[in-house]
């Protein structure tokens, strides 16, 4: 028969052991954790072939991006610090038409890009275009992407197995400025500006690596940063 001091004995290795497994599960998962730091820039790479929903034709269109992040890299007049957006890399735009049987592409090369969570949104200046594609070299386009991981499409039709990734873009009617009883123009593109992505990918996809805009970098001694203007005065 045990004797009370042994039976106390047991019971407090038998807490302290619990206590030890807890806190061993608590720093695997922390360790876990920290395993998987967010990056320090952010990204949009990848290539697919999209439908646009509005209209259906047996054209192929396809964007293939490589953008990065490279934060206060592009002076500006007036912010000679560059912005939190600025990015670089390249852009390709290519589009089968059926109807002609030929492939036009575009190239261009990205200027701005900002991301959230599975999103982002990047503008690029057209640099080339194959001959008889539009005449857009020097004018600015934007993207939008979403992410939608590895999984594919539930359900049963036309749209099972295919990517969750989604593209959208800054022609095709969804820029426009009307301009009363005349036919609308197709309005300037800003740095970073697109619609939403409304087109569903159906070959191939994108990865968005997000990361938060970083603050501005110290100014070197003895000089200072303009004051950036966070909107329209309220005056």
């Amino acid at each position: 028969m045990m004797s009370r001091s042994v039976r106390r004995t047991l019971a407090a290795i038998a807490v302290l052991g619990a206590g030890l497994a807890v806190a061993s599960v608590s720093v695997a998962a922390s360790a876990d954790q920290e395993e998987k730091p967010r990056p320090v820039r952010a990204s949009v790479v990848g290539s697919a072939e999209f439908v646009l929903p509005y209209h259906q034709d047996k054209d192929v269109r396809s964007f293939t991006f490589d953008a990065r992040a490279a934060p206060y890299s592009r002076p500006l007049p007036g912010i000679p610090g560059g912005l939190p957006t600025d990015a670089r890399g390249t852009v390709t735009v290519s589009h089968y038409s059926a109807e002609r049987d030929i492939t036009y592409t575009s190239k261009g090369r990205v200027d701005c890009l900002v991301t959230g969570v599975r999103t982002a949104t990047l503008t690029a200046v057209i640099t080339e275009v194959s001959p008889g594609g539009p005449p857009d070299v020097g004018k600015r386009v934007g993207f939008s992407v979403y992410d939608g991981g590895d999984g594919k499409r539930e359900g049963k039709g036309e749209g099972e197995g295919r990517s969750k990734d989604r593209v959208g873009f800054s022609w095709n009617g969804v820029n426009l400025l009307p301009k009363g009883a005349t036919p609308p123009e197709e309005a300037p593109v800003g740095t970073c500006m697109a619609p939403a992505p409304y087109a569903p990918v159906t070959k191939g996809g994108y990865a968005v690596a997000h990361a938060e805009l970083p603050s501005p970098p110290p100014s070197p001694k003895g000089s200072t940063r303009p004051t950036e203007s966070t909107g329209p005065s309220a005056e």
